[in-house]
């Protein structure tokens, strides 16, 4: 059972179908004992980073987070941002679960980053287009998996041990994001070359 989190805020009936449609099984829920109980554990999200963290931290949920040591946790889109230490967007400390900071979006480009774009993994161009949408963005590091490349690197999917982000929206992302999601579900992106070409 993969256990979605529902704190109130983002489109996570959409990532529910998505998970649904990949043949697992998914329940949206806030609470203690089904999170504890599942295999793996989502965090979706849309909106600002700073009523996100209000939200959680209201429901207690972030202290159930961190003490998740033994099944993955998948951030999507807002909820990967989530994970990180902190956010400009409000000044505000995330949960910690991977080292870094989320800026504003640095590029010539308009902001929001908004629609489709392909993902470059080592150094590749990869052809998966993926549908984006958001202002801010994690910085560059070691725990980037793919980025996409808009007059800027915007890390598209990272991992710190087993911890997993993933910052557009893959159930928006037809084949391709569905292909990245179920990876992500099978336990990541460390040990495998990213995404089989279509």
């Amino acid at each position: 059972m993969i256990a979605i989190i529902d704190y109130g805020l983002g489109n996570i009936r959409n990532v529910q179908r998505a998970v649904k449609h990949l043949g697992y099984d998914a329940i949206l829920t806030d609470k203690q004992s089904e999170i504890e109980a599942a295999e793996l554990v989502i965090l979706p999200g849309v909106g600002h980073f700073k009523d996100a963290m209000r939200a959680i931290e209201e429901r207690g949920l972030d202290a159930i987070l961190k003490a998740i040591h033994d099944k993955p946790i998948i951030g999507i889109c807002l909820g990967m941002q989530l994970l990180f230490d902190w956010s400009a967007e409000g000044d505000v400390a995330g949960l910690k679960l991977i080292p870094g900071k989320i800026v504003p979006i640095d590029t010539p480009y308009p902001v929001p980053h908004l629609g489709w774009n392909n993902l470059v993994s080592n150094q590749q161009q990869l052809t998966h287009d993926v549908y984006f949408v958001h202002s801010y963005q994690a910085e560059m590091s070691q725990f980037v998996v793919a980025y996409a490349e808009y007059g800027a690197q915007i890390p598209a999917i990272v991992q710190h041990r087993h911890y997993i982000g993933i910052q557009f929206h893959p159930e928006k992302s037809g084949e391709n994001g569905l292909a990245i999601l179920n990876q992500a579900l099978k336990g990541g992106f460390l040990n495998d070359q990213i995404m089989a070409s279509n």
